[in-house]
């Protein structure tokens, strides 16, 4: 990066990328928007782009956003200077997707550091974001939280758009544990992206859950990406289907 030099042990780690980045930017330089919310655990996975904050106004190098002429409150997390929690969920609504800014609410509630009249006095200053993050705010929904991927982000807000029943996530079931869960319906649902899943290792390890829920009467359905995200009325049209057949069961 330019302007930066390291001395000494050659190894680097998001750590040492991200405090790079906080000294190009100069003093007073912060981490901001989506990285601030993910740096602080608000999300599970870093957004696309490096943001900083900073008083000054600099040029962006491959990779991240320089945010100039900037000098928001910050506290110090982990090590880095990061936002302040009003902050930082600002402007994480300006630059990023509802869902995600739903997703870090949640995660406030569930870590005890949720406060919505704080947030909507900080919503309620015309800023960027303010719009986003009171609708937001509206929406709420504490269950975000157990997501663990965007993909299961997207799914729960699947079933909340069509006003389905709302599933338990990622929890433990007869000794494994299971994407989504309608206890009513004795019914999972396994979400595959991109990642792990396309390996025989993993292949063979979800057949093996499969198995184990089968065996305790509950049905398992399976979707990946491509089909929740592209054809998310068959994936809705599937799930009644399924729930309308489990509870008709004696």
């Amino acid at each position: 990066m330019p302007r930066i030099y390291a001395v000494g042990h050659a190894a680097t780690s998001q750590e040492t990328r991200l405090f790079e980045a906080v000294l190009y930017a100069g003093p007073d330089a912060t981490l901001s928007h989506g990285t601030a919310a993910w740096w602080r655990g608000l999300l599970n996975w870093p957004v696309r782009t490096t943001h900083i904050s900073t008083p000054r106004q600099i040029r962006s190098p491959k990779g991240i956003t320089i945010h100039g002429r900037r000098t928001p409150e910050h506290e110090t997390v982990n090590g880095l200077p990061v936002t302040t929690i009003g902050r930082t969920m600002l402007d994480l609504a300006a630059t990023e997707p509802a869902r995600l800014v739903r997703r870090a609410l949640a995660q406030l509630d569930f870590t005890g550091e949720f406060d919505p009249v704080d947030l909507r006095r900080t919503a309620g200053c015309g800023r960027p974001g303010s719009a986003a993050l009171t609708r937001a705010l509206s929406t709420h929904m504490p269950e975000l939280a157990k997501t663990r991927s965007e993909l299961e982000v997207d799914f729960l807000l699947l079933c909340e758009r069509y006003r389905m029943p709302m599933p338990l996530m990622n929890r433990m079931i007869h000794g494994v544990e299971v994407d989504a869960w309608w206890p009513d319906f004795n019914l999972v649902v396994e979400l595959d992206g991109d990642g792990n899943h396309r390996k025989p290792a993993q292949r063979s390890k979800d057949r093996r859950k499969e198995v184990i829920l089968r065996e305790h009467g509950l049905t398992v359905l399976r979707y990946d990406y491509d089909l929740t995200m592209r054809t998310p009325v068959d994936v809705k049209d599937d799930l009644l289907r399924h729930m309308g057949t489990q509870r008709s069961k004696p």
